[in-house]
């Protein structure tokens, strides 16, 4: 079991902001949590308006702008986890492996990163060094704050072998 999580300092960037009070106190609940485990900092970026009827090319620029704002916030030896459908879909506790691996090879900075309503950016895509996936089933980004922060915490439960609902 790895020692010193401690240390390990998790950013989530979030395109936009929560705009629904049920999901920020879950947010909020699951931050709290984490504090034991990781040194959690939560950075929400500006999203872009998507027209309706907005084209292809109307949104790849929108995906462009957001992802030129994740990466701003991404240091250059950061250890960058994107959620994106077309990821790996690891079991929780192959998740809690990755993540405990992540910590005994010594990476000290993870950096998860949820898109906005159309995803992330190719740049994005290609600055991650692992892409993940919870679905192949579409979920509100704003919904996978919530999941993913979840998912954080019982990762760390699985690593410390302590116990937790199923």
């Amino acid at each position: 079991m790895a020692r010193g999580w401690e240390t390990m300092k998790i950013t989530l960037i979030t395109v936009g902001k929560l705009k629904e009070r049920y999901l920020e106190a879950a947010v909020q609940e699951y931050s709290k949590r984490l504090r034991r485990y990781c040194d959690l900092e939560i950075c929400q970026v500006a999203d872009e308006k998507t027209p309706d009827g907005a084209g292809r090319a109307m949104e790849e620029q929108i995906l462009e702008k957001e992802g030129g704002r994740i990466l701003e916030k991404i240091r250059p030896h950061s250890y960058v986890i994107a959620l994106a459908i077309q990821g790996e879909m690891p079991s929780s506790e192959a998740l809690a492996a990755k993540l405990e691996k992540l910590g005994v090879d010594g990476i000290s900075q993870i950096v998860l990163v949820i898109g906005g309503s159309l995803g992330l950016s190719k740049a994005v895509l290609s600055r991650a060094d692992y892409l993940l996936s919870f679905s192949k089933l579409t979920f509100p980004h704003q919904l996978m704050r919530v999941i993913l922060l979840e998912q954080l915490y019982r990762s760390f439960k699985i690593i410390r072998h302590e116990p937790y609902h199923k």
